[in-house]
């Protein structure tokens, strides 16, 4: 086990990618375990962690993002967002956080609405008079809205490692995505005199938002359409994400005609590359994995757990307390698959709900993009801007702690987090 741990560590210190990370320090475990004999489990152990239907929708779910960013129809929901709060002071922070909640309801990545709102609201942002570590961490802090409400590639992967139904899970993420947008909105409009944060230059308006919403009312439909039909029963996560690319494609392309040949290849690579990554990740998490139950490790950290205390409140800290440390340093899908399979049990034995913990899990690590050192969305942003990290974290420092406040709110508030999901009979 030390040497399992050693090999890990190390490997993960000079920098080696982590899906390869934990292949290596899987197959180092197996082969300790029982030598050469035990290595022929290795090749079965990578392709069954990857032989679960819902994982196709994660490819779904990224390349509808893509071919939105591409075709402008990003663009149309900012400007609807803009027309709702754009009257207020700071009206282009607020409409930065309502952009995040629509375009959420499309991929349900936090990279990607940072890269796609990097490259646009940003830049607007600072030439309307906004500094650019300001613009960057607020930008930032609404794009972890985007992995919390559904759909969610963190919901879909949890649900599938862990028996747990994906829908229920994107039920539960309704509510804690909206209250961190209302958050750090609230925390804008209390601050917003003291960071000098411009003026509105418009009132509000019935006849802009009319107009906006006409231009935008096709790409609106997209996030009702897709969280509404997995809601009901319709279809399935994975049918309601090809559906969403099919609805994006006649959208974006016929529609919008924002898309072209050259557009359609770099969205099909970028997809491939990023879903590519992902399930290397899943499928080399699976061997180590194999290897940490094959040796009883979570009933081991499980007892440890419950050594220092049996009160569940307690036991629920200790869990956000290690996610969030963990989360510091690895890639939160590495993470989670490691994690929750070690984690999850010791849930049930506190007598949490299933959904409730998944959720609870998923927005730790969510918390985790936006908080250096290897925060993803602050790397994302420093590329697409060329702002420092540590300029942006110094701004962004408020926002992390008031969706800190939403993460203690959504762990020990169970009935407000399940409400959604009792009342679609999700559990």
């Amino acid at each position: 086990m030390v040497f399992v741990a050693i090999t890990f560590f190390g490997l993960l210190t000079i920098g080696m990618p982590v899906g390869f990370v934990l292949g290596v320090a899987g197959v180092v475990g197996i082969f300790d375990m029982g030598g050469g004999r035990f290595l022929a489990m290795v090749p079965d152990r990578f392709f069954a962690g990857l032989d679960l239907f819902p994982f196709l929708a994660m490819p779904f779910f990224i390349l509808a993002g893509e071919i939105m960013n591409r075709s402008g129809i990003t663009t149309n929901l900012v400007k609807l967002a803009d027309s709702l709060v754009g009257w207020l002071r700071g009206g282009m922070a607020h409409s930065n956080m309502v952009a995040s909640v629509l375009f959420a309801g499309i991929t349900g990545s936090a990279t990607a609405d940072t890269a796609a709102f990097g490259n646009t609201l940003v830049p607007a942002m600072v030439k309307n008079g906004y500094s650019r570590p300001m613009a960057c961490a607020v930008t930032v802090a609404g794009s972890i809205i985007g992995p919390t409400i559904p759909p969610s590639t963190l919901a879909v992967i949890y649900g599938s490692i862990m028996g747990v139904s994906i829908a229920g899970l994107f039920a539960a993420g309704i509510l804690p995505g909206l209250l961190i947008c209302g958050v750090c909105m609230a925390l804008i409009a209390i601050n917003g005199k003291r960071w000098n944060f411009p003026e509105a230059a418009e009132e509000f308006s019935i006849k802009r938002v009319g107009v906006a919403l006409k231009e935008s009312i096709l790409a609106a439909i997209l996030p009702v359409f897709i969280i509404g039909s997995i809601l009901f029963g319709f279809a399935t996560p994975t049918e309601a994400a090809a559906i969403a690319v099919a609805y994006a494609l006649v959208v974006g392309g016929i529609i919008y005609r924002g898309l072209t040949w050259t557009d359609m290849y770099e969205m099909l690579v970028r997809t491939t590359r990023i879903t590519g990554i992902i399930f290397v990740i899943i499928a080399s998490a699976t061997i180590l994995g194999w290897w940490m139950t094959f040796n009883q490790i979570p009933q081991a950290i499980a007892e440890g757990f419950l050594a220092i205390s049996s009160n569940p409140k307690v036991i629920i800290g200790m869990i956000l307390v290690l996610l969030l440390f963990i989360g510091l340093f690895m890639d939160i899908n590495a993470t989670l698959i490691i994690l929750a399979p070690v984690l999850a049990p010791l849930t049930v034995t506190i007598g949490m709900n299933p959904v409730h913990a998944g959720i609870v899990f998923i927005l730790c690590l969510n918390i985790s993009l936006m908080t250096p050192p290897v925060g993803a969305c602050l790397f994302v942003l420093a590329s697409v801007t060329g702002e420092k990290i540590e300029e942006i974290t110094k701004a962004l420092w408020p926002f992390i702690l008031a969706e800190f406040l939403v993460l203690i709110l959504v762990a020990y508030w169970e009935g407000m987090t399940l409400a959604i999901p009792k009342f679609f009979g999700f559990y």
